[in-house]
């Protein structure tokens, strides 16, 4: 999907978020902001929001002078996810449908985005989670997919997410032990998404085969990814999706047995599933 006006307005607001989270100076805040306000009058309307929003990034980045503009509040939010953690196991040990308790929880962590127009309580989130249905829900159709596939490519989004998609894809082990499970991260710092560092610090490299997509953008931008990553994608039986980002880079599906997990954030998103903010997601091509 490409961006439209309100995706310009989104982008400028998190600029300023930016500036904010690296505790910029007033100056530094001002130049931060002022490239941005700048660049939204040229904005590439052919473009998905995650591909414009990687060339801001990396120029903010630039400006500030870091390689990671959201290194510290990642490492809060995996530590904040972790937290959760015990609860979790022992919804998964209750559950009498670990499929869709694991699926929920993946979701859930999809509330971690420090770019979303809108926020969302993780505590909340947690406590209603289990109760609340897909508002698009191909739950079944994925259960069919994965009871039939042999190969699976799980696209991550967010750090601290990612703390939850490792639970998701433990669970997934557990179900179909045949299944050979590939987790895809991006290929350098750019927002709050999760790279091979996260990752492997969480123990992917352990739990299944760990992938860098190659990709500078805040979603899998096809178009951007190493072939490696572009062979996975084209040739996995069944790939799962996790969050906006990677939604809006591949909307519409490219295709077939592609499943759309996440948390809509935006009115942009919703509209163009015809859902609304709030609603958890899962949607299968």
């Amino acid at each position: 999907m490409n961006i439209d006006n309100a995706c310009v307005e989104c982008i400028i607001n998190q600029s300023r978020r930016v500036s904010e989270a690296i505790k910029a100076d007033d100056t530094l805040s001002k130049r931060i902001v002022d490239y941005v306000e700048a660049s939204g009058e040229s904005f590439d309307f052919t473009k998905s929001p995650p591909e414009v929003a990687s060339t801001i990034y990396e120029k903010m980045a630039e400006i500030a002078g870091m390689d990671d503009l959201y290194a510290e509040l990642k490492q809060h939010a995996t530590e904040k996810a972790k937290t959760f953690l015990p609860q979790l196991r022992s919804e998964l040990q209750n559950s009498s449908n670990k499929l869709l308790t694991a699926i929920k929880i993946a979701v859930a962590g999809n509330v971690i985005d420090l770019a979303a127009e809108v926020t969302f309580d993780l505590d909340e989130e947690m406590e209603k989670v289990f109760e609340t249905k897909f508002a698009y829900d191909d739950f079944d159709c994925l259960e069919e997919s994965l009871e039939n596939a042999t190969t699976l490519l799980y696209i991550g989004d967010n750090v601290g997410e990612h703390i939850f998609d490792y639970l998701c894809i433990e669970t997934l082990q557990e179900l179909y032990p045949s299944l050979v499970i590939y987790y895809m991260v991006r290929g350098n710092p750019i927002i709050n998404d999760v790279t091979m560092i996260e990752a492997t610090e969480a123990g992917f490299d352990s739990l299944c085969h760990l992938v860098d997509s190659g990709v500078n953008t805040p979603g899998f931008a096809y178009e951007r990814a190493n072939s490696e990553s572009q062979a996975l994608f084209d040739e996995a039986d069944l790939v799962i999706t996790k969050g906006m980002g990677n939604y809006e880079c591949l909307s519409p599906s490219p295709r077939s047995n592609l499943c759309y997990l996440l948390k809509v954030k935006c009115n942009v998103v919703a509209n163009s599933l015809g859902q609304n903010v709030g609603d958890i997601i899962c949607k299968m091509n």
